[in-house]
């Protein structure tokens, strides 16, 4: 239920601005702060609550500004796309409730959208705490420039995968007809992993963005559940499981691009899988994906010795180790 409804001839606001908050009470008044700061006020907060058990909606719901929708637990995908649902901008930004905006965000990423017409989206450069540290030589270093960038056939999977590891949910603002063309954030089998590079994978393929290195946002990864290291493997991310999906809405002249795209991250799983000792599984990713004749590409040799069970019993002793 949503428990602050817009009335029927309010005006629209520019920007819906969307917080998904799974037991994020320390952190949902300081990510609220941040976006009541914003020097760009043509906007709307929805909050939706999935299924929280620490308190943290209702610090939400005493925010005046904020529509406060709750849900049972289904994941963040699952919320991003109710509160994609109830929004009523042309632009959806989207913030994590343990992360802040610089007073600056909306702002700079409304003026690029609206200078670049022809762009889906505008994502910008982060400090990363602890220490607020720049990431911008970082991705420099990786290719990623100030501009609008568009995904040819001449791009390398190594290109396509800095780009969209740059393209964070939380730094990215996209147009609302866009993002609903392509079906919103993966939200199937409540995912906890990889929900948002399935829906920005998509739109790259198909539309151009633009990227701004200049920080604009602090991601704090203390914070993070989801970033730190794992007493499990993840899952096997929604665009290696349903990669069909993914290809059939891929233009014809990138078809190979995405191939070779999903070759890698498909090697990255393996590698992952076989430190966990899931050999079989990773196996299956191998066959599906890869052949001995990518031995060219990155961790394609790391991947090849994770088919093996030797790997999960490294793995596991390597855990044992780094314990102590």
């Amino acid at each position: 239920m949503s428990d602050r409804t817009a009335a029927p001839f309010e005006s629209r606001p520019s920007v819906s601005v969307i917080v998904p908050l799974y037991n994020k009470a320390p952190f949902i008044a300081r990510a609220l702060a941040s976006i009541a700061a914003q020097t760009f006020a043509d906007f709307e907060v929805i909050v939706v609550d999935d299924g929280s058990t620490d308190g943290g909606a209702e610090i939400a719901a005493r925010d005046e500004r904020v529509s406060l929708i709750r849900q049972a637990n289904a994941g963040p995908g699952a919320a991003r796309n109710r509160g994609i649902a109830a929004a009523r901008g042309q632009y959806l930004a989207f913030l994590d409730a343990d992360d802040e905006w610089l007073p600056e965000f909306l702002a700079r990423s409304v003026a690029l959208l609206e200078r670049h017409g022809d762009a889906a989206s505008v994502t910008s450069g982060y400090l990363e705490d602890p220490g607020a540290r720049s990431t911008e030589a970082l991705w420099r270093r990786r290719g990623i420039g100030d501009g609008v960038r568009r995904i040819d056939a001449a791009t390398s999977p190594l290109q396509l995968q800095h780009v969209l590891a740059f393209m964070s949910v939380w730094s990215t603002v996209v147009r609302a007809q866009i993002l609903r063309r392509f079906g919103g954030f993966f939200d199937r089998e409540a995912s906890l992993y990889g929900e948002d590079a399935w829906l920005f994978l998509k739109i790259l393929l198909n539309e151009p963005v633009t990227l701004h290195l200049e920080p604009l946002v602090r991601y704090h990864r203390e914070a993070s559940e989801l970033s730190a290291n794992l007493a499990r493997p993840r899952p096997v991310e929604p665009m290696l499981r349903y990669s069909d999906e993914l290809l059939g809405i891929c233009p014809l002249e990138l078809q190979h691009v995405l191939r070779e795209f999903l070759k890698v991250r498909a090697l990255r799983a393996v590698c992952v899988l076989g430190y966990w000792g899931r050999g079989s599984e990773a196996r299956a990713v191998f066959a599906r994906f890869c052949t001995l004749g990518d031995w060219r590409l990155p961790r394609f040799f790391p991947a090849l010795a994770s088919l093996g069970p030797w790997a999960g019993y490294s793995g596991a002793l390597w855990r044992r180790v780094t314990r102590r």
